[in-house]
């Protein structure tokens, strides 16, 4: 009854064939050219009509190498795999073959649960007048979107239902913005994704103290997103006060994530959810921040950085660092730390 229930309700892939596979994404093809792909499974999982992969591939630490039994045992009907792993293949499987299965899996997993093309305006939308579709038949704006007057939607965009989209936003070419979400004050690049409820462009949390009150400092700055960054549902992005809060391409924002104003981000960095920067944080190219770290006003953080979960960044991090702890200590410091504040607790 399970089953019958996941094939009803779960995510349903397109019906395609190995060797449309093989010659979609120039993979090697081995056995039958004509096999169907009907769905994509983990090795392990997989049933006859599903395509697994398998992958010695250590890309990062988080990439776990499964046992080669796994591949041996396994019912799928097509597997992507490496060359070294042939042999270890099942007899009558079908065999796409490439140096970078992880790679390639993304692409096939896009090919084959791809979303069913959505067009058009619906008439429950409000589209003021003034609004400038760059390609009106390209772009598709569902129930109850808002889209103000001055915004620019370029061609490909997708706006689902309930999203607002304020005065002089600019969305580039097959930028998704999924429902709930709220963008003003905002450039977007193109092929961005937007996950819902994520908030872009309002007021960062700026104040001064003039005669024993806190005054709000008018913000007069923007977001600007570059291509194919993502952010993550219920994370919010502030504008710039005076300077822009700046994303570069690639980098992707998870859930529950706050952006301060005049922030800078560097290109295809990780942000993991939960994870705080307070205003003029500075961030180099290709970071990662794990889950829940907070960064302190106007910190300098370098290229190819790592901080761990939980960390608290007071100081600025040179390029290559690992650092994690509170406060967050580089390299050898934090282990020393705490290997002396293990020795006295134990004198304790």
């Amino acid at each position: 009854m399970l089953n019958i229930i996941k094939s009803l309700f779960g995510p349903r892939g397109i019906k395609i064939t190995a060797g449309e596979l093989a010659e979609k994404f120039g993979l090697e093809l081995r056995g039958d050219k004509n096999a169907v792909v009907r769905g994509v499974a983990p090795i392990a999982d997989a049933r006859p009509g599903q395509l697994a992969f398998y992958s010695t591939e250590q890309n990062s630490s988080a990439f776990k190498i499964l046992p080669i039994d796994v591949l041996r045992k396994t019912r799928a009907t097509v597997i992507l795999l490496q060359p070294a792993q042939i042999n270890d293949a099942p007899n009558g499987a079908t065999l796409l073959i490439t140096d970078t299965p992880r790679g390639n899996i993304v692409k096939i997993l896009g090919e084959i649960y791809r979303e069913k093309p959505r067009f058009g305006v619906s008439s429950d939308a409000r589209v003021e007048r003034g609004v400038f579709f760059r390609s009106r038949k390209t772009n598709y704006v569902g129930q109850f979107a808002t889209i103000e007057r001055g915004a620019v939607i370029e061609p490909g965009v997708k706006i689902y239902p309930g999203a607002y989209i304020g005065r002089n936003v600019s969305l580039g070419r097959g930028t998704i913005v999924h429902s709930g979400a709220h963008i003003e004050n905002a450039t977007i690049g193109a092929d961005c994704v937007i996950n819902a409820n994520a908030v872009i462009g309002k007021n960062g949390f700026g104040y001064t103290r003039q005669n024993g009150k806190n005054v709000f400092i008018p913000h007069v700055g923007r977001v600007v997103l570059g291509d194919r960054v993502s952010v993550g549902a219920n994370t919010c992005i502030d504008r710039g006060a005076m300077t822009d809060t700046v994303v570069g391409d690639g980098t992707k924002i998870d859930n529950l994530c706050q952006i301060a104003h005049g922030v800078v981000i560097g290109q295809e960095c990780f942000l993991a959810a939960c994870t705080g920067l307070a205003g003029g944080t500075v961030i180099g190219d290709r970071t990662l921040l794990a889950g829940n770290v907070g960064v302190a006003n106007g910190v300098h953080i370098g290229d190819d950085v790592e901080i761990g979960a939980k960390s608290g960044v007071f100081r600025n991090i040179p390029s290559g660092a690992r650092a994690m702890g509170y406060p967050a200590a580089v390299g050898m410091e934090f282990f020393r730390n705490y290997a002396w504040l293990r020795k006295h607790a134990n004198k304790d």
